[in-house]
Parts: C-alpha cells; sequence; structure tokens
C-alpha cells in the first residue's frame, strides 16, 4: 500500500513533506483541520508537483471522523503524524488546550492504526524533549529532561505512548524525529511559513518585518550565557527536514529499521544565535531591520544544537542547503505570499 496519510499536511512541515513524497511517486492524502493553516496551501502543493493531494478536512480529536478517513482510503500504509499546537510559549499560556490536542490526537490516530492494520508510523517530535541540555552538540542518547514548556512535555508524552503502543503490537514500526529549529520554503516559492497571527518562529517574524507587515522585530532576551547574549539554535532548512520523512518512510515500508522504535535527530549540527540570523538576513536582502530586545520568553531554553551523525550514517540524509540559500527562500517566499494577498485587493 503506497498511500501515506499526512496530519497536519497543509501545514508548514507538513505540505513540504508532502511534496517531498508526491514527487516520489506517494499517494498522500492530507488530513488538517486548518487551524493553523490555510486551504490554499493546497494550490501551492499541486503547483509545484502537477497534483493535487487528497485532502480531508477533519479534526483529529474527533475520533468517528478520524475513523471515517481510514475508511475511505483502505490503501493508507503508512502514516505521518505532524498535527499538533506547537509554539513554546503559547503551551505555558494555555497548557490544557496543548495537552487535550497533541495527545487525544496521538491516540485516536493509533486506535485507528490497530483498527485498520496501519502498521508504519513516522512522528514529528522536538528537540525540546531534552530540555535544556547538559552538553552540546546534542545526540540521541541525551538525558531527556524536564521539559521547559508544556508543548516540550507533550512530545515527551507521545513518544512514550508510542513505545507503549509497540508492546501489544508487535507489528507496529515507529520513527520518531527530533526536529531542531526548520526555517525557509520550498524554492519555487509556493508554499512556505504562514504563521497564523503574530509569529512565534524567528524567520518568519524577520520576513514580516521586513516587507512592512510589523512595525519591529521583537527578540526575547540577549542576556544569556552565550558569546552574543542572544539565544542560539540550529537551523535547518524545512526542504532538507521534509527529505528526512519521505527517507524514514522508505525505511519502515522495507523493513531496515534495526529496532521497532527508532530516534533520530535532524539539524545541521551547528548552533547560530538570533543576531546572527538577524546580520546574515539583513546582509543578504540588503533589508536593514529594526528589532527591540524584550524580555526573555518564558519556556526558551539557551542554547541547543544537534549532533546530525547519527542520522548522517543511518538514514544516509544530511542536512544540503545553506543558510544563506535558506534565508532568501523564506524572504521569497513572504514577498510572494503578501504580491498574492494585495492582488487580492
Amino acid at each position: 500500500m503506497n498511500r501515506v496519510l499526512v496530519t497536519g499536511g497543509t501545514g508548514y512541515i507538513g505540505s513540504h513533506t508532502v511534496v517531498e513524497l508526491m514527487e516520489k511517486g506517494f499517494d498522500v492524502v492530507i488530513i488538517d483541520n486548518l487551524s493553523n493553516s490555510q486551504i490554499e496551501v493546497l494550490d501551492g502543493i499541486a503547483g509545484i508537483t502537477g497534483k493535487r493531494p487528497d485532502f480531508e478536512q477533519v479534526d483529529l480529536r474527533d475520533k468517528a471522523n478520524t475513523f471515517n478517513v481510514f475508511r475511505k482510503y483502505p490503501d493508507i500504509g503508512s502514516i505521518i503524524h505532524f498535527a499538533a499546537f506547537k509554539a513554546v510559549g503559547e503551551s505555558v499560556e494555555k497548557p490544557l488546550e496543548y495537552y487535550h490536542n497533541n495527545i487525544n490526537s496521538l491516540i485516536y490516530l493509533l486506535e485507528a492504526m490497530n483498527a485498520f492494520r496501519v502498521n508504519n508510523f513516522v512522528f514529528s517530535s522536538s528537540c525540546t524533549v531534552y530540555g535544556e541540555p547538559d552538553t552540546l552538540p546534542v545526540t540521541e542518547n541525551a538525558p531527556i529532561k524536564k521539559a521547559s514548556s508544556p508543548y516540550g512535555n507533550t512530545k515527551q508524552i507521545c513518544e512514550e505512548i508510542l513505545q507503549d503502543a509497540l508492546i501489544p503490537n508487535p507489528d507496529f514500526k515507529i520513527i520518531s524525529l527530533r526536529y531542531f529549529n526548520p526555517i525557509g520554503a520550498h524554492p519555487s516559492a509556493l508554499i512556505g511559513e504562514l504563521p497564523v497571527g503574530v509569529p512565534n518562529n524567528l524567520v518568519p517574524f524577520i520576513t514580516q518585518t521586513a516587507i512592512g507587515l510589523r512595525d519591529e522585530l521583537r527578540v526575547f532576551g540577549n542576556d544569556y550565557n552565550t558569546p552574543d547574549g542572544y539565544g542560539i539554535r540550529d537551523y535547518i532548512n524545512v526542504v532538507d527536514l521534509s527529505r528526512a520523512h519521505v527517507i524514514a518512510i522508505e525505511r519502515l515500508l522495507e523493513n531496515r529499521q534495526k529496532q521497532k522504535f527508532e530516534i533520530f535527530n535532524l539539524g545541521t549540527g551547528k548552533g547560530l544565535s538570533v543576531l546572527e540570523i538577524i546580520q546574515t538576513f539583513e546582509r543578504i536582502t540588503g533589508k536593514k531591520l529594526k528589532y527591540r530586545v524584550v524580555d526573555r520568553r518564558d519556556g526558551d531554553v539557551e542554547q541547543v544544537y544537534a549532533d546530525p551523525s547519527y542520522a548522517n550514517n543511518e538514514l544516509g540524509w544530511k542536512a544540503e542547503k545553506t543558510l544563506e540559500e535558506t534565508l532568501l527562500s523564506a524572504w521569497s517566499w513572504e514577498k510572494y505570499i503578501r504580491s498574492k494577498y494585495n492582488a487580492k485587493g
């Protein structure tokens, strides 16, 4: 069965992964409730691939309708689960919403896997499971620390649920991909990151400020114990990240995994500060950014970046795109989407 169910497939990482899957010949059905994405994303996917993926507007917290999707597409053979609330700061303010959404949706998906005999599952996890790491770079063997936010805790809990679900289901095969910080957009500029409201992530905040949608960029803290005082992250191109999901699906379908539950860190292996990202964007675009340092944001860690060598060696995957190329793709996407909105009046 060649069909992949992609939950959250009209979202940022989901839509880019759908493109990569379709270009590799997979049939795709997307489940998304459009709470943090737009239906027009399907047009962008079709513009790139020449084909429109199947789409079901379903909230995964609705168990009956979730099961109906599996009935409608009996050829689903694999699942990539992106659908989740994902803003660290917001999760501190709305913890119960995050637990309700992120955990219940996973449980209902696993119940559907059981009922409809779907065994291959790729989970969208996060480096937030490591909390404030003891040593850098972070390997897959780093201890799981107490989460610094409810969002991070939902990812920890979901990974625990997945491991428990394997015990009574010997046919289940699961890969958890722990992302660092995805940025950028598809080189076509037909899909990219389009947050609802004020962005929680750095790069769309930068591009929206550069194009005049925001008066200024807010930077959360410059008093960290880092070389320039700004928080450090591992910024990975979203297309590079999406390719890893296709490789993970192929690994499951070809029974190449070494254990039933596998974990891979997806990053570049290089930590960059917020200030370095701002300065690089200014240099390559010629746009001077107005930014203001504000208080640290609850739940943010000081610095974290990956040791991606296990994913490099075991998956045969590597982040390839440069920071400059990635930031330019984000800027091209921002200009495209604003011109599109302006054209609509």
